[in-house]
C-alpha cells in the first residue's frame, strides 16, 4: 500500500488542521532498470514517477502461443509522472487508461498525469476502507493501537478479506468485467489499468487475464508476486518516512499490507471456488463474460 507524504503528514496533524505538503517524489526511489531478481522475459517500463509499470506481453501459453506485447499493461499510480515519463507513456500509444482507485485515494495522491488527449476512466474497486484505515491508524502515532490493528496477523487478514471481496462484491466484479471486455475489443488499441500500488486490484486483474489467456498458473502467480520485487525500495522508503516522522515505532507492521503474498491470491481463488466453482465459473457467472468475449480476448492478445 503506497502512502504519499501528503497523506502521511496529514495524518500527523492535530485537530482539523492539515499540514499536508508535497508528496514523496517516487523518482527518488524508482527503479531505473529491471531489478536483478526479475526475469528477462518481464518487460518492465522504467519511469521516474512510478515503479510498478509492466507490459503483460511475452508470456507463453499452454497452446504454444504468446501474449502479445503492447496491448495489456499494468501499473501503479500515475499522478507523479515526470515530463519524461509522460513522453514514455505517449510512446505506448494507449487507447485507454483504467483507474481502479477509489475517490479518496485520488484525492490523497492526485489524478493521473497523462499525455494530451488521453484521460483515465474511473472504475473504483473497493479496498474495504483499508487506505483510510491505515492513514487513521498511522496518524494516531499510538503503538498500541497500531499493534492492535495490524499486528498478530491482522494485517494479513485485512488483505485476505480485500481479495475475497474481489470475488464476492458485485460492484467490484462489474469493474473487472468491463475492463476485460475493453481488452477483448471494447477499446481499439492498447489498454493500461492501475490502482495505487499496482499490486492488489491490478494484480488480481492481471492474474485473471493471464489465466484466461492460457498462461500456466505458475507463471501467472509469478507475475502476481513480482510486485514485491518492483515495489521493494519504494515500500522500504515509506516505512522509513513513517518512522522518521515519529508516526510509528514499528513500521514493519506495514509490510503485510505493502506486499502481495500467495495467501492473498489463494483467498480470492478459494472464494471463486466456493461461489462459482472455480476461476472459469468466476469468469462466466461472476463476471458474466460471454464465450464470444473470451474468444475475442485470445484473438486480440495472443500471437
Amino acid at each position: 500500500m503506497h502512502l504519499s507524504r501528503r497523506a502521511l503528514l496529514s495524518t500527523a496533524a492535530t485537530g482539523a488542521t492539515a499540514i499536508a505538503t508535497a508528496a514523496i517524489a517516487p523518482q527518488a526511489v524508482a527503479h531505473s532498470r529491471r531489478p536483478p531478481s526479475a526475469p528477462k522475459a518481464v518487460r518492465h517500463i522504467p519511469l521516474e514517477g512510478a515503479v510498478n509499470v509492466r507490459d503483460l506481453g511475452g508470456y507463453r501459453t499452454y497452446g504454444s502461443g504468446r501474449v502479445r506485447y503492447g496491448m495489456a499493461l499494468r501499473a501503479d499510480e500515475l499522478g507523479k509522472l515526470t515530463d519524461a515519463d509522460v513522453d514514455t507513456i505517449a510512446g505506448l500509444r494507449l487507447a485507454r487508461v483504467v483507474d481502479f482507485r477509489l475517490p479518496f485515494e485520488v484525492d490523497q495522491n492526485g489524478p493521473d498525469r497523462l499525455p494530451p488527449g488521453l484521460t483515465s476512466v474511473a472504475r473504483p474497486v473497493s479496498d474495504l476502507g483499508l487506505y483510510a484505515h491505515l492513514l487513521s491508524v498511522i496518524g494516531s502515532a499510538d503503538p498500541v493501537r497500531q499493534e492492535e490493528a495490524l499486528g498478530g496477523g491482522r494485517g494479513e487478514e485485512l488483505m485476505r478479506a480485500i481479495y475475497r471481496a474481489f470475488v464476492t462484491d458485485p460492484a467490484n466484479r462489474a469493474q473487472f468485467a468491463e475492463t476485460l471486455r475493453d481488452l477483448a475489443g471494447g477499446v481499439r488499441g492498447p489498454l493500461l489499468y492501475h490502482c495505487t500500488s499496482g499490486k492488489d486490484r491490478t494484480g488480481w486483474t492481471s492474474y485473471v487475464l493471464l489465466r484466461t489467456l492460457g498462461v500456466p498458473e505458475s507463471i501467472a502467480r509469478h507475475d502476481f508476486l513480482l510486485s514485491n520485487v518492483f515495489r521493494a525500495e519504494a515500500d522500504r522508503h515509506t516505512r522509513e518516512v513513517v518512522r522518521d516522522l515519529g508516526l510509528m515505532e514499528n513500521p514493519d507492521l506495514l509490510i503485510p499490507v505493502q506486499e502481495v503474498r500467495a495467501s492473498y491470491l489463494e483467498a480470492a481463488l478459494d472464494q471463486a471456488e466456493r461461489d462459482f466453482g472455480g476461476l472459469r465459473g468466476y469468469l462466466r457467472d461472476g463476471l458474466s463474460l460471454s464465450t464470444r468475449t473470451l474468444l475475442s480476448l485470445h484473438f486480440r492478445l495472443i500471437d
